[in-house]
Formats: structure tokens, C-alpha cells, sequence
């Protein structure tokens, strides 16, 4: 499966449905959400499917994705296509560690042992150079050529966010660019993309967006995305859904946000998809 990289994804048609669990129903609930969602008929021509989870650093969850979530989604997608070469990547924008160590931190380096699958860094993959006039924030933009060949899952973490109002899976992206061309000074990894952060989180998803997301919502984090406090109550819940601008939106509402006050989000619906109206499937 190839995608084509300077075609910008076209809006999901109106009514996406996003599809929930409880998160306390483990491997059921994410068995449940991939047949619910119809994940087999979209992954019938795929060889290769990568999942994206976020691990910004070496904090654990909430911070970050919880690799049981990880492995259970790999055991799920095993179980409907066997065959299929499954792969974990991300591109942390820690500047103290790399993604190897997080990797490490995190459990997923013994995860990936068991689970017999790739662990990747996309901080150091090989690059292609992608240009979209439609891109005025980037109108060019280094991307792993890997991302080309792959069913692309995110794996992101309900959070608020310091600068960009919350990080879900749009946001969840921006572990895809390198440091070598989007690091600025001494700070962040992918701190280039800082200055107009919304349209770049757009522009980013214009290039490549995911093409399932499944929404880790167990605790959640209402503040920030590295620190404060926690969502209370627990929201408790695990999302999935095909369109990034639904799935964004959704999770907006379960951290008390209106969409339409996060600008990516805005900027994103009618384009890269369609916040609402939502259709929501309990599992």
C-alpha cells in the first residue's frame, strides 16, 4: 500500500463515527473496537502497518501512550491479518534522550521481543522532500519515506496542550518530522514547527494523516501535556475512528473543550475531515 504523498487527504464525508470502549475491557475492548470499526476491510491490500504511538519523552502514561495499548493493538491486527508486517515508530522531541531510550523507559524495547515486531526510529529514517502549494505554513516539508508504504495507526493520549490546546492525533504527527530540519537552537526536537503551531499541525496533516487512530482516553490529562493534573474522574475510555479532525474534536469534548476554540481543529474541519456532526458507537 502506497500512499500518494502530495495529494491532500479529502474530507470524510459528513457523520464520522467514532467508536468507544471502556478502557477497563483490555484486549476485548480493542478486539471489539477494530470489528466494530470494520479495521479488515481496510487493511485487505496492506502488507505493513505502522503504529505511531506519542512518547514525547520517557514520562509514563499519562504522558505518554501505555505500550499495553501498543501490544494489545498488535495482537489484535495480528489477529486479522497474520501475514501482515507489523512495525512500532515514533520520533520523540526529547532533546536529553532518543527515541531508543524511550523505547526502552517504556517497555516497548522487551513489548517488542515478545511480540516478535521492529521497533523505529523515525528521528533517523531516511527522508523525502514533499512539496504542496496548498501548504502556504510549509509549503515544503521533510518526511520519512517510510510513511509512504504503511497503514498508518496513531496511537495518541487524551491531553491538554500548553501551546496547541490539546494533542490528540493531528498533533500526535508531529513525531514524523526530524530533528535534524525542524529543530531550532538548543530547545525541542521539532521546534521550527513552534512559531504558528496550529496551521503547521494542519500543514503537517496535508502531507500525511493518519489512516486509523485509536484514542488512548483511560486517565487523561485536562492541563498540560507534560504536567499538571489529571483528568478526575478518569475518563476511562479507549476511541477509534478513521477521520483525524473527528477523532480531534471528540476528544476536545472529553476534556471539557469546545472544538471550535482549537484552532488546528478549525482550521482542519472541511479539509482534512469533518468535526461534526458525530455518530458515536458504544462497543
Amino acid at each position: 500500500m502506497t500512499k500518494t504523498p502530495n495529494d491532500t487527504p479529502q474530507p470524510k464525508e459528513m457523520g464520522s463515527t467514532v467508536y468507544v470502549t471502556s478502557s477497563a475491557n483490555g484486549p476485548d475492548g480493542v478486539d471489539r473496537l477494530l470489528a466494530e470499526a470494520n479495521v479488515a476491510s481496510l487493511l485487505a491490500h496492506v502488507d505493513h502497518i505502522l503504529l505511531k504511538p506519542n512518547l514525547v519523552s520517557t514520562q509514563p502514561p499519562p504522558v505518554t501512550t501505555p505500550v499495553a495499548l501498543v501490544e494489545n493493538l498488535v495482537v489484535a491486527l495480528r489477529k486479522l491479518v497474520p501475514d501482515c508486517r507489523i512495525t512500532v515508530a515514533e520520533g520523540t522531541g526529547s532533546i536529553t534522550c532518543d527515541t531508543f531510550h524511550c523505547f526502552q523507559a517504556l517497555g516497548y524495547v522487551d513489548m517488542a521481543v515478545r511480540q516478535r515486531i521492529e521497533l523505529v526510529d523515525l528521528n533517523t529514517e531516511p527522508l523525502v522532500c514533499r512539496a504542496n502549494k496548498d501548504c502556504r505554513r510549509l509549503p515544503e516539508l521533510y518526511l520519512p519515506a517510510l510513511l509512504d508504504k504503511v497503514f498508518l495507526v496513531s496511537v495518541p493520549v487524551l491531553k491538554a496542550h500548553s501551546m496547541a490546546g490539546v494533542t490528540l492525533t493531528m498533533k500526535n504527527m508531529m513525531g514524523c518530522v526530524p530533528p535534524s530540519h525542524y529543530r531550532q537552537g538548543n530547545s525541542w526536537g521539532k521546534s521550527a514547527l513552534h512559531e504558528r503551531l496550529d496551521q503547521a499541525i494542519v500543514d503537517l496533516n496535508r502531507y500525511r494523516t493518519p489512516d486509523l487512530t485509536v484514542l488512548d482516553g483511560s486517565i487523561g490529562m485536562d492541563e498540560a501535556h507534560l504536567w499538571g493534573r489529571l483528568c478526575s474522574p478518569p475518563v476511562g475510555l479507549l476511541a477509534a475512528c478513521t477521520d483525524p479532525v473527528a477523532i480531534d474534536g471528540y476528544g476536545a469534548g472529553l476534556l471539557g473543550l469546545d472544538w471550535r476554540t482549537i484552532d488546528h481543529i478549525r482550521l482542519a474541519d472541511g479539509i482534512l475531515g469533518r468535526a461534526c456532526p458525530l455518530r458515536i458507537v458504544r462497543v
